[in-house]
């Protein structure tokens, strides 16, 4: 049984790695469960048999990339602002393409929608977490900064940075702390 078990989640894997390649590098409309199937080196039933349809799998999916991130994001040091930084960006130069795309589809696909409104929550809590000890104790404006924080360090301001402005990771981690220590 321990060899079966073995071998049953290294296909779980494969095939999870294969549609995390697939459903962050292609639009969603464009992936077909035997592109995945083809991908993950399995057959359809086994995809069926797993998972039973293509939005359960975009789930199991968003759930295996979100353990990745929460791996690489929260091991930034609280209220170290310089390593949140460099921790922030690290994320974006792997993730940031894959962020983007998915966030340009949420608008027409459901199950889209709900991995990034489960990104947006893990941001969220990333810059409670990671910035606590910089933040005011008073209510409002402790919300306030952690909007203004959640805003700075989002995909979209890393995009402008480094990609619209063609900015190198070096000035785009200055220009992040710069605005950062502004606060």
């Amino acid at each position: 049984m321990t060899a079966r078990d073995a071998a049953a989640k290294a296909t779980q894997q494969r095939i999870l790695e294969a549609a995390l390649e697939l459903f962050t590098t292609r639009d969603y409309d464009n992936i077909t469960l035997e592109d995945i199937a083809n991908q993950a080196k399995v057959t359809i039933p086994t995809l069926f048999r797993k998972f039973g349809s293509k939005e359960k799998l975009i789930e199991a999916t968003a759930q295996h990339a979100r353990e990745i991130v929460l791996q690489q994001r929260y091991a930034a040091t609280p209220g170290d602002v310089r390593g949140a930084v460099e921790n922030l960006l690290d994320h974006y130069e792997l993730w940031g393409d894959r962020i983007l795309r998915l966030l340009a589809q949420e608008g027409r696909v459901p199950a889209i929608r709900t991995v990034t409104n489960h990104g947006r929550v893990l941001h969220h809590k990333w810059v409670e977490i990671t910035f606590a000890p910089l933040l005011p104790s008073e209510r409002p404006a402790r919300a306030r900064r952690i909007a203004q924080l959640v805003a700075i360090c989002d995909v979209y301001t890393w995009k402008i940075l480094r990609q619209d402005l063609g900015l190198t990771r070096k000035e785009t981690a200055r220009a992040i702390l710069e605005l950062i220590t502004a606060l």
